[in-house]
Protein backbone atom coordinates (compact mmCIF):
# COMPACT_ATOMS: atom_id res chain seq x y z
CA UNK A 1 0.00 0.00 0.00
CA UNK A 2 1.38 3.01 -1.09
CA UNK A 3 0.81 6.95 0.90
CA UNK A 4 0.50 9.97 -0.63
CA UNK A 5 1.96 11.94 1.80
CA UNK A 6 5.32 9.71 2.16
CA UNK A 7 3.70 7.96 5.04
CA UNK A 8 4.30 4.27 5.60
CA UNK A 9 3.81 1.58 8.23
CA UNK A 10 5.45 1.65 11.14
CA UNK A 11 7.11 -1.42 12.97
CA UNK A 12 3.88 -2.51 14.50
CA UNK A 13 2.04 -1.95 11.21
CA UNK A 14 3.99 -4.07 9.21
CA UNK A 15 4.03 -6.93 12.24
CA UNK A 16 0.32 -7.17 12.00
CA UNK A 17 0.05 -7.42 8.31
CA UNK A 18 2.66 -10.45 8.41
CA UNK A 19 0.82 -11.72 10.79
CA UNK A 20 -2.27 -11.51 8.17
CA UNK A 21 -0.14 -13.06 5.36
CA UNK A 22 0.65 -15.45 8.13
CA UNK A 23 -2.83 -16.48 8.97
CA UNK A 24 -3.11 -16.58 4.96
CA UNK A 25 -0.31 -19.42 4.42
CA UNK A 26 -2.03 -21.89 7.52
CA UNK A 27 -5.22 -21.51 5.26
CA UNK A 28 -3.02 -22.43 1.90
CA UNK A 29 -1.36 -25.48 3.86
CA UNK A 30 -5.44 -26.40 4.90
CA UNK A 31 -6.45 -26.20 0.97
CA UNK A 32 -8.77 -23.30 1.00
CA UNK A 33 -9.36 -21.24 -2.06
CA UNK A 34 -8.20 -17.57 -2.17
CA UNK A 35 -12.05 -16.14 -2.43
CA UNK A 36 -12.18 -18.23 1.04
CA UNK A 37 -9.23 -16.37 2.44
CA UNK A 38 -9.82 -13.38 1.27
CA UNK A 39 -13.15 -12.89 2.60
CA UNK A 40 -12.16 -14.53 6.02
CA UNK A 41 -8.77 -11.99 6.37
CA UNK A 42 -10.67 -9.11 5.04
CA UNK A 43 -8.24 -8.59 1.93
CA UNK A 44 -8.47 -8.49 -1.69
CA UNK A 45 -8.62 -11.91 -3.69
CA UNK A 46 -5.57 -10.32 -5.54
CA UNK A 47 -3.44 -9.91 -2.45
CA UNK A 48 -4.18 -13.79 -1.72
CA UNK A 49 -3.57 -14.71 -5.26
CA UNK A 50 0.04 -12.72 -4.84
CA UNK A 51 0.94 -14.19 -1.53
CA UNK A 52 -0.04 -17.97 -3.04
CA UNK A 53 2.39 -17.43 -5.40
CA UNK A 54 4.77 -16.05 -3.65
CA UNK A 55 4.14 -18.73 -0.96
CA UNK A 56 4.82 -21.27 -3.63
CA UNK A 57 8.22 -19.92 -5.06
CA UNK A 58 9.64 -18.99 -1.33
CA UNK A 59 7.46 -20.60 1.29
CA UNK A 60 7.23 -18.95 4.08
CA UNK A 61 9.86 -16.86 3.81
CA UNK A 62 8.35 -15.20 0.82
CA UNK A 63 5.66 -13.60 2.94
CA UNK A 64 7.10 -12.18 5.74
CA UNK A 65 8.29 -8.67 5.63
CA UNK A 66 11.61 -7.35 4.27
CA UNK A 67 11.50 -4.75 7.13
CA UNK A 68 11.29 -1.32 6.79
CA UNK A 69 12.25 0.82 3.81
CA UNK A 70 14.15 3.22 5.06
CA UNK A 71 16.40 0.71 6.87
CA UNK A 72 20.35 1.71 7.26
CA UNK A 73 22.23 0.47 4.35
CA UNK A 74 25.37 0.64 6.18
CA UNK A 75 26.22 -1.51 9.25
CA UNK A 76 27.86 -0.39 12.11
CA UNK A 77 31.37 -1.62 10.80
CA UNK A 78 30.97 0.42 7.91
CA UNK A 79 29.67 3.54 9.56
CA UNK A 80 32.33 3.11 12.07
CA UNK A 81 35.46 2.62 8.92
CA UNK A 82 33.34 6.06 7.62
CA UNK A 83 33.93 7.79 10.76
CA UNK A 84 37.81 6.68 10.60
CA UNK A 85 37.90 7.78 6.88
CA UNK A 86 35.81 11.57 8.15
CA UNK A 87 38.77 11.99 10.94
CA UNK A 88 41.75 11.40 8.41
CA UNK A 89 40.41 14.81 6.06
CA UNK A 90 39.72 15.15 2.59
CA UNK A 91 43.39 15.30 1.71
CA UNK A 92 43.78 12.24 2.25
CA UNK A 93 40.79 11.11 -0.03
CA UNK A 94 41.84 13.27 -3.00
CA UNK A 95 40.60 16.71 -2.23
CA UNK A 96 42.38 20.15 -2.66
CA UNK A 97 41.30 21.44 0.41
CA UNK A 98 40.06 20.59 4.16
CA UNK A 99 36.39 21.07 4.28
CA UNK A 100 34.35 17.70 4.11
CA UNK A 101 30.95 18.98 2.14
CA UNK A 102 27.93 16.48 1.67
CA UNK A 103 28.57 16.00 -1.86
CA UNK A 104 31.90 14.69 -1.07
CA UNK A 105 31.18 12.47 1.61
CA UNK A 106 28.58 11.17 -0.81
CA UNK A 107 31.39 9.90 -3.12
CA UNK A 108 33.35 8.83 -0.14
CA UNK A 109 30.72 6.39 0.70
CA UNK A 110 30.15 5.37 -2.78
CA UNK A 111 33.61 4.49 -2.98
CA UNK A 112 34.44 3.03 0.26
CA UNK A 113 31.19 0.77 0.35
CA UNK A 114 29.92 0.91 -3.50
CA UNK A 115 26.55 2.15 -1.55
CA UNK A 116 24.50 5.01 -3.19
CA UNK A 117 23.09 7.81 -0.90
CA UNK A 118 21.31 10.70 -1.99
CA UNK A 119 22.83 14.53 -0.45
CA UNK A 120 20.01 15.10 1.88
CA UNK A 121 20.42 10.83 2.76
CA UNK A 122 24.14 11.16 3.51
CA UNK A 123 23.13 14.30 5.84
CA UNK A 124 20.55 11.81 7.66
CA UNK A 125 22.61 9.26 8.38
CA UNK A 126 25.85 11.52 9.53
CA UNK A 127 23.10 13.61 11.62
CA UNK A 128 21.58 10.01 12.80
CA UNK A 129 25.50 8.57 13.97
CA UNK A 130 25.75 12.11 16.18
CA UNK A 131 27.53 14.56 13.31
CA UNK A 132 26.47 17.78 12.85
CA UNK A 133 27.36 20.99 10.15
CA UNK A 134 29.55 22.99 11.18
CA UNK A 135 30.62 26.37 9.10
CA UNK A 136 33.54 28.22 8.76
CA UNK A 137 34.50 31.22 10.39
CA UNK A 138 35.08 33.56 7.19
CA UNK A 139 38.23 35.12 8.34
CA UNK A 140 41.50 35.77 6.32
CA UNK A 141 44.02 34.54 8.87
CA UNK A 142 46.20 37.92 8.15
CA UNK A 143 43.54 40.04 9.89
CA UNK A 144 44.34 42.73 11.92
CA UNK A 145 41.28 43.30 14.10
CA UNK A 146 42.88 46.57 14.83
CA UNK A 147 43.43 48.27 11.82
CA UNK A 148 39.88 47.23 10.59
CA UNK A 149 38.44 49.32 13.77
CA UNK A 150 40.46 52.64 12.75
CA UNK A 151 39.49 52.25 9.11
CA UNK A 152 35.77 51.91 10.40
CA UNK A 153 35.98 54.80 13.02
CA UNK A 154 38.11 57.10 10.60
CA UNK A 155 37.53 56.37 6.83
CA UNK A 156 34.71 54.73 6.19
CA UNK A 157 32.22 58.46 7.43
CA UNK A 158 34.37 60.13 4.89
CA UNK A 159 33.39 57.67 1.84
CA UNK A 160 29.73 56.60 2.83
CA UNK A 161 26.96 58.05 0.85
CA UNK A 162 25.31 61.05 2.80
CA UNK A 163 21.62 60.35 4.05
CA UNK A 164 18.53 61.39 1.68
CA UNK A 165 17.10 64.58 2.49
CA UNK A 166 13.64 63.76 4.77
CA UNK A 167 11.53 66.09 2.17
CA UNK A 168 9.20 65.08 0.30
CA UNK A 169 10.12 63.87 -3.42
CA UNK A 170 8.53 64.40 -6.83
CA UNK A 171 6.72 61.55 -8.90
CA UNK A 172 7.78 63.52 -11.66
CA UNK A 173 10.44 61.85 -13.82
CA UNK A 174 12.06 65.61 -13.99
CA UNK A 175 13.00 67.61 -11.45
CA UNK A 176 10.50 70.08 -10.73
CA UNK A 177 12.58 72.79 -11.50
CA UNK A 178 12.83 72.53 -14.67
CA UNK A 179 8.98 72.58 -15.21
Amino acid sequence: MRYAQGGGLTDAGRDARERVRLQAVERFEGGQRNREIAAGLRVSERSVERWRRQWRERGEAGVLSKGSPGRPRLSEVQIARLERELERGPLVHGWADQRWTLARIKTLIGRLFHVSYTVEGTWRLLKRHGWSWQQPARRAIERDDAAVEVWRKETWPQVRAPRRRATAGSSSRTKPASR
